[in-house]
């Protein structure tokens, strides 16, 4: 049994007091061991919450503003459908209201995810997916991107972040990296080339994998600094049990993003994250939070709907108090 407080030799209660103040040194803060090494260029952050593609989801702004209690949303985040290169053109019944929403504020900030190719979810083999990047990186769809560009510049959006391709180090996707990634990094060179054609284009290309090896290291597919304006991650609470201090730590996670970022004088952003596969986890959202502060991302979205949100989806409520309070 321990001796009580009251027992113990003042010289003791010296020494241990010395102890304590010297494990105290050596053990950094929480906040502190998220910043190891070089930090990748800081922004503004823009914050935004993904309620709908449509009209329908820019409605639901102003009400999430006001539930959240923390100022004006300022990223909105909108998809454009990949089932037919027409989609992937941008709808003007889908981009027009974004428009609107865009211009009402000068320090607005647009961010379109754009599919690389059509039937993106139609679960196309690998064969399939091979020979469409090999088209692709040959030309044969730049016109499709040239026409989208073209529309962004009518609507006067030419200053949008575009999020190319995104989760392509996964299996989800038909303009997924992993069937042949040096076909899917010139392809994307194409696009980004055939879309800063259009005069007065100011769009920022953001390279968005999923958090995470997946399918592929998404190393593998990155384009190359010339081509690639923002290192992003989509990060969701998953695997089920995997704690943050996993997320941050695993091979391609969030600490390789910032690293990777910063080596290639890249700022970094989150165009997806929340809830998943651990519930109504408060501590996910205060830590995630947290990572923003340190890391300054240009925008980040949670995206709002079940399982992922804290506003639409009543299961989450101490999350939602967490994500409140931040």
């Amino acid at each position: 049994m321990a001796p009580s407080p009251r027992s113990v030799p003042p010289s003791w209660k010296a020494a241990l007091c010395a102890l304590v103040l010297l494990l105290s040194a050596l053990v950094p803060l929480a906040s502190e061991s998220l910043r190891q090494g070089p930090l990748p260029p800081a922004s503004r952050t823009a914050a935004g919450v993904f309620t709908g593609s449509d009209a329908t989801g820019i409605g639901r702004l102003a009400a999430v503003e006001k539930w959240r209690g923390r100022g004006v949303l300022l990223a909105g985040h909108t998809y454009l459908p990949g089932g037919t290169w027409r989609d992937i053109e941008g709808p003007p019944e889908l981009l027009a209201p974004w428009a609107r929403w865009r211009h009402q504020r000068a320090d607005r900030v647009f961010v379109l995810n754009v599919p690389m190719l059509d039937h993106n979810e139609e679960g196309l083999s690998d064969e399939q997916v091979r020979a469409l990047l090999g088209q692709g990186a040959r030309g044969a769809f730049d016109d499709h991107f040239r026409r989208l560009a073209q529309r962004l510049a009518d609507l006067q959006l030419t200053d949008t972040i575009v999020v190319l391709g995104w989760e392509m180090n996964g299996v989800t996707y038909t303009h997924r990296c992993a069937p042949d990634p040096g076909a899917w990094q010139t392809y994307w060179r194409r696009i980004v080339t055939a879309m800063r054609t259009v005069a007065g284009r100011r769009f920022r290309f953001d390279f968005a994998p999923s958090r995470g090896r997946d399918a592929v290291p998404w190393t593998d597919c990155y384009p190359g600094d010339a081509y690639v304006d923002i290192i992003g991650m989509d990060s969701y609470d998953q695997p089920e049990g995997l704690t943050f201090r996993g997320q941050v730590e695993e091979p391609y996670g969030l600490r390789a993003q910032v690293r990777f970022a910063a080596r290639h004088h890249k700022p970094v952003s989150y165009p997806e994250w929340g809830l998943f596969r651990n519930g109504d986890d408060a501590d996910y959202m205060r830590e995630m939070a947290r990572w923003f502060r340190t890391y300054r991302p240009v925008y980040q979205t949670l995206t709002d709907y079940c399982p992922h949100g804290v506003w639409e989806c009543a299961a989450h409520p101490e999350a939602a108090r967490a994500y409140r309070a931040r």
